[in-house]
């Protein structure tokens, strides 16, 4: 959802610090920004901070669940 809306708005860059295996839209699952059939193609940058952006959705999560 985020990445097609980054899209819609002709985002010229996404950066973002945790990947998502599972239900990822950037470098993932579905690599949205560079899939053929849409564009324009925007930069994509990820992993920044990565272990701290990690560590702060799984607490945040762990924090929902209980």
């Amino acid at each position: 959802m985020c990445a097609g809306a980054a899209l819609q708005a002709h985002v010229g860059r996404i950066v973002f610090g945790a990947w998502d295996a599972k239900l990822g839209a950037c470098g993932s699952v579905w690599d949205i920004p560079r899939d053929p059939h849409i564009g324009p193609h925007p930069e994509v940058v990820g992993g920044v901070e990565e272990e701290a952006c990690m560590a702060l959705l799984r607490d945040f999560f762990r924090t929902r669940r209980r």
